[in-house]
Parts: C-alpha cells; sequence; structure tokens
C-alpha cells in the first residue's frame, strides 16, 4: 500500500468517532465534463451544447435509497428501492418518471442503433475479431502532489486499468488503456454514501452512473466494447480505497495492435484514389494510442445535511 492510501486508512477510524449519526446524509456541489475526441467527437459534436464545451455544475442530495441531482437545465431523482427515475425538464417544470426496465431497454436500442449507424470499416473490423479472452491489469501509485479540493486536502493518485488480450503485451494485441487521476482526501463517510450509491446505480444502470446519455455510452460501446471491463474494473478498484475522491480526471485511450498499424500502412502505401485516402488518414491517425474520451469531475463543496424538500419533486412541477 503507497503512503497515500496509508494515509487514508489510518485517518478512517478518527474521522469514523467523530462522524455524527446523520453521515448517512450528504449534498454537495460538483462540476463534471465529457470530452469525446476523433470520430466520436465529430459525432457527439454536432449536438453537444454549452454544457459539453464548459462543464456542467450540479448540485446532489443522498439519503438511503434516494439520490436528487439538478443543474440549471435538468434534474433527476433516482429511488433504488422502487426502481424508478424521475426525470426532470426544469425549464418547462415537467417531469417524467422511467423505471430501470425501461432505462435498460433505451440502452439496448441505443446500442443497436449505434451499430447500424457505425462507419462499416469499424463494424467489420469488429466482425472479423474472433472472440478473445481479454486480461484486465490495474495499478495504482501515488504521484507526491497535493492541494486543497472543497476544504479538504489530498493527494494525487493515478490509477491505471488496461485491457489486453490474454498472454499477450499490449503493444503486440492492442486494447484499451484507462488512466484516473484521482485527488484523494481522507474518508469522509457522508460522500462514502454517495460513491456507495453510485456503485449500486452503476450495477443497475452502467451509462448514467458514467456521467454519459445511454445514447453515447451505446456509441462508444459499439466501437470500443472493451470500454465496459476497464469501467467495471476500475469501479471495482475504487469502491475499495478507504479514501475519498474529491476531483477525477479519467482518460480512455484506444491502442492499436501491431497486424492493425501494419495494415494501415500498408493501405497508405497503395497508389490511386485509395492510396491518397489511406495516407490521408494515416496522416491524421498514425499514432498506436488515441483518446477516445476523458472524463472530468471535482467536488465544490460538500454539507453532510440534507433538508427532507431537497428529496422531493421541486414544487411546482407537472406530471408529462
Amino acid at each position: 500500500m503507497n503512503r497515500a492510501l496509508k494515509a487514508c486508512a489510518m485517518a478512517l477510524p478518527l474521522v469514523m468517532l467523530t462522524a455524527v449519526s446523520s453521515m448517512a446524509d450528504v449534498k454537495t456541489r460538483d462540476k463534471s465534463q465529457v470530452k469525446f475526441e476523433g470520430m466520436l467527437g465529430r459525432m457527439m459534436g454536432m449536438v453537444a451544447g454549452k454544457a459539453a464545451k464548459e462543464g456542467v455544475v450540479t448540485t446532489v442530495a443522498v439519503k438511503g435509497d434516494r439520490k436528487v441531482e439538478m443543474n440549471d437545465t435538468f434534474g433527476r431523482i433516482v429511488d433504488l428501492k422502487e426502481e424508478k427515475v424521475y426525470e426532470l425538464d426544469v425549464k418547462k417544470k415537467t417531469y417524467e418518471v422511467v423505471t430501470f426496465e425501461e432505462l435498460r431497454r433505451r440502452l439496448r436500442e441505443a446500442r443497436d442503433k449505434a451499430e447500424k449507424q457505425a462507419p462499416k470499416d469499424e463494424q467489420n473490423q469488429q466482425q472479423d475479431k474472433p472472440a478473445r479472452e481479454m486480461d484486465v491489469d490495474f495499478d495504482v501509485k501515488e504521484t507526491g502532489q497535493t492541494r486543497s479540493i472543497a476544504g479538504h486536502d489530498t493527494k494525487e493518485v493515478v490509477m491505471t486499468v488496461t485491457v489486453r488480450e490474454k498472454g499477450r503485451a499490449l503493444e503486440e494485441s492492442g486494447g484499451m488503456v484507462m488512466t484516473s487521476n484521482s485527488w484523494l482526501a481522507p474518508a469522509i463517510p457522508a460522500l462514502k454514501e454517495l460513491s456507495d450509491f453510485e456503485l449500486r446505480y452503476w450495477k443497475a444502470i452502467a451509462p448514467e452512473a458514467a456521467g454519459m446519455s445511454a445514447e453515447q455510452m451505446a456509441a462508444v460501446m459499439v466501437m470500443y466494447p472493451m470500454v465496459k471491463q476497464a469501467m467495471e474494473r476500475l469501479k471495482t478498484e475504487e469502491s475499495k480505497l478507504q479514501c475519498t475522491p474529491l476531483a477525477t480526471t479519467t482518460v480512455f485511450e484506444a491502442v492499436k495492435s501491431q497486424a492493425e498499424t501494419a495494415q494501415r500502412k500498408e493501405q497508405a502505401s497503395g497508389g490511386g484514389l485509395g492510396g491518397m485516402l489511406a495516407r490521408k488518414m494515416m496522416k491524421n491517425d498514425e499514432r498506436p494510442r488515441a483518446t477516445v474520451f476523458t472524463l472530468t469531475h471535482e467536488m465544490l463543496e460538500v454539507t453532510p445535511a440534507v433538508p427532507a424538500e431537497d428529496l422531493q419533486l421541486p414544487a411546482g412541477f407537472k406530471q408529462k
């Protein structure tokens, strides 16, 4: 265990002793952003608004099986016990009730739609690849950097998840690398409640907890199926930490195999119009490792208490 994780573990008993009975309540204000690169970036950029470019500031309240998220335009109330989500349009003051099963159905439909709309060369590459047994590697390192976030002292820890073909090196087989730079504070019991809630929701409705819509996650999953394995491993490892991440930047990178790189070079060496197009593509994407998307999240404020009215539907909202 490195020094940062040791410090978190040592601080845990003291924090637990000073925790009050309302530790199951927590209210936060945070900022999050998802940025897509390459082909996905061009696809998402067509519908991206100000929020995608500047990030979204959201107020979150959690108590027991209920979580409420609100920002300037959108709101969501998640009830794990009811297995329902209340989706709010803040500007129109309306809401819609959606079951977990309906959300799972939307994800399946979005994935099917994304598969049909995906570029043919990407589809063919995925279909031509035989089923491979994958290894998922995990590594954690402390950088020695420190900073204060939301009134708490934190240390930077870098967690890396690598998905590659079993028995082969990443550079040979290709795969996926997910690097998460997290600023960890000693365990904050109130925020542990929030992370536990998100882990439970992640297992039930994966795309929402990842900071993406079902449509965005479906598009990613079609083009980069290994994202799911990497995300699941990171969520599992994060849940083991006796620390509280207050700011995180997670970068997903796709790594080409040696065979894919060689094939692209061979295509680019050809003559005629096809060779010209291949050389142009190689020029724009000649790196063996390319960023797929980046998720950023930072806690701005933490309050260990939630007024009862914050967990209810806002006054004046009408169901669609």
